[in-house]
């Protein structure tokens, strides 16, 4: 990738819309739309200071293309940090192709997906983890997942890894320097301040690694399956929880043939639900294959609610029980919320007898009518309460990605070796090894190490014109 070379791309969703807005960068952009664009004062752009905004036209030659604002950013105070040019037109898609197209006639080239953000990271306004997350940022569909992405992109991750880096660097340098003094037996490293630094290091490390599971479910939303025998409300209970009819309701068992999922956002986190086949005997192949996906349903979720029918349970709450328990022991790690349906059939003794036979399975119970919507509040708050949102509104930093994750996990491999070192005796050229690898994964977060390859597959992700 050549990045001298000026890029153009649309920076708005493609389609009609009111207003589009296309985007060039480089350092031939303010000339390239000096060419192109007439002010209605009359004033050069090229002359003109950064952050200013021009009304004019579109032109080539006698042609006029749109009616258009024009805003000015000179290196290096631009997102990209080279010469950046935004050429608000309006929506049309055929006015959006024509001005590309002029452009790309007068020098530019389109832009790759990311690029923008790309020559940011190079140009060093981001680091490689901020960058990351201005495509989390654009992805962000609830409050949380957006609040964290923020927080990124503030720097609030980068600037935890860099103090830690520069710390341990300090310590490397010393221990480097013992090296060349070895025949004189001289240590300038204190191994205890050095301990307490990894001690520290390590302790971070790890509450970092712990934060990936809460902030991974928030990122992605968490899978809740909602399972039971046939006719017990399930797909009654998914319309009253998105208010909207999304699965056929029906008194025939068996309706539901297949699993159905929607998102809902709680509280600010998505939950991913799935209304799934019901749980039975059954000869009819169609509807096997259904509950066969049910179980496979159940080993993706994260929670799940077992849905019964409080009326069937008078009749025959053994056998309830028994399946309720099967669960439970086949996936022992699942929280697991049962739910009592239809309770506005039963009266209160009825309703007691219930509370108090279901209470020997030490689950969680919630007791509703998915018919009346009735209990639909504190179901959303029980399933709110299985996320540990403690670090979110404690505004600490979460990590939700993936080869954050892998690289804090194989910086404290090798923090711990260099502890094991330090405790052993191990002589200050094998300890220096263990320092400059646990260096060199703190690096490739923040993006003082990488290659081709890295930055390729992480803004290969990102939308063109971003």
């Amino acid at each position: 990738m050549i990045h001298q070379e000026t890029i153009v791309a649309l920076a708005t969703p493609s389609g009609a819309g009111a207003i589009a807005i296309i985007r060039m960068s480089g350092n031939e952009a303010i000339t390239i739309a000096s060419q192109v664009f007439q002010s209605v004062s009359g004033k050069d752009i090229a002359t003109q200071k950064t952050h200013t905004i021009h009304l004019g036209t579109i032109v080539d030659g006698s042609k006029i293309y749109d009616q258009v604002l024009l805003s000015i950013f000179k290196n290096p105070n631009s997102y990209t940090g080279e010469n950046v040019i935004e050429i608000s037109c309006h929506g049309s898609t055929f006015i959006q192709q024509q001005i590309i197209q002029l452009l790309l006639r007068k020098g530019c080239r389109m832009a790759q997906a990311g690029e923008f953000t790309l020559r940011s990271f190079l140009n060093g306004k981001l680091d490689l983890s901020q960058a990351e997350a201005v495509a989390d940022l654009i992805s962000s569909d609830n409050e949380a997942s957006h609040q964290i992405a923020m927080q990124q992109m503030r720097g609030g991750f980068s600037n935890e890894i860099s103090k830690l880096r520069e710390e341990l660097l300090n310590f490397a340098s010393l221990i480097e320097l013992e090296l060349d003094f070895a025949e004189e037996d001289v240590a300038f490293a204190d191994r205890t301040q050095f301990n307490d630094l990894l001690n520290r290091i390590e302790f971070v490390l790890k509450r970092l690694i712990d934060s990936f599971a809460v902030g991974n479910v928030i990122k992605n939303g968490i899978p809740v399956a909602i399972v039971g025998e046939p006719n017990v409300g399930k797909s009654t209970l998914l319309n009253a929880l998105l208010n909207e009819e999304r699965a056929i309701v029906s008194e025939i068992a068996g309706t539901t043939r297949d699993t159905i999922e929607d998102e809902l956002t709680i509280g600010g986190i998505g939950f991913r639900f799935i209304d799934t086949a019901g749980i039975r005997e059954t000869k009819d192949v169609i509807e096997s294959i259904g509950i066969k996906k049910t179980f496979e349903k159940i080993e993706q979720a994260q929670v799940v609610i077992y849905l019964m029918d409080s009326l069937m349970f008078q009749v025959s709450g053994s056998e309830f029980v028994v399946e309720i328990e099967k669960i439970k022991n086949k996936y022992p790690l699942k929280e697991i919320l049962i739910v009592a349906n239809k309770i506005d059939q039963l009266n209160e003794k009825e309703l007691q007898k219930l509370h108090k036979e279901l209470e020997t399975l030490n689950l969680k119970q919630i007791f509703l009518s998915a018919k009346n919507k009735t209990g639909i509040d504190e179901l959303k708050n029980q399933l709110l309460s299985f996320v540990n949102t403690g670090a979110l509104r404690n505004n600490e930093t979460i990590i939700t990605n993936t080869r954050h994750y892998d690289s804090l996990l194989k910086a404290l491999e090798e923090i711990s070796k260099v502890k094991y070192g330090i405790q052993t005796n191990l002589p200050s050229d094998l300890m220096a090894i263990d320092i400059r690898q646990a260096l060199y994964y703190f690096g490739e977060i923040t993006g003082e190490v990488t290659n081709d390859e890295l930055l390729g597959n992480i803004f290969a992700n990102f939308c063109i014109g971003k």
